[in-house]
């Protein structure tokens, strides 16, 4: 159970790190692609920070979770100006993916494939007809 404390702080890394992230993305020129911080917990003693980032498209993520974790200390400074003021110590940043689009991708295309809902479903019971 996070305390108010913890989403506070949460909170206001997620904002600052997406206004960070988004911004180096357009000071480089990228064009067709986004970068958005979509979950950040903090643990309990506010030492580290879980931040789920979620990248469009998908086949660049791996690449991009690398970059984000080789420069952690650096993303990590850049947050800490930022937040100066409102946090003592600024906690540790980890990057995970967060697949939640693919997988809302996947279930709409397994949809959009399968016209009948309840085919490929083995209910073990044979259909009787009544005549």
């Amino acid at each position: 159970m996070e305390t108010k404390r913890q989403k506070r702080i949460a909170k206001l890394i997620q904002q600052d790190l997406a206004e960070i992230l988004q911004g180096e993305i357009r000071r480089a020129g990228v064009k067709n692609f986004l970068i958005s911080v979509t979950k950040t917990y903090v643990t309990p003693d506010l030492t580290m920070a879980k931040v789920y980032v979620s990248v469009f498209p998908s086949e660049k993520a791996e690449e991009v979770l690398e970059a984000l974790q080789k420069n952690a200390k650096l993303i990590k400074h850049s947050v800490a100006q930022r937040v100066r003021y409102q946090l003592r110590k600024m906690p540790d940043l980890l990057f995970f993916r967060d697949d939640t689009l693919d997988y809302i991708e996947k279930i709409d295309s397994a949809l959009r494939e399968s016209r009948d809902p309840k085919q490929g479903l083995d209910t073990g019971k044979d259909d009787v007809k009544n005549e």
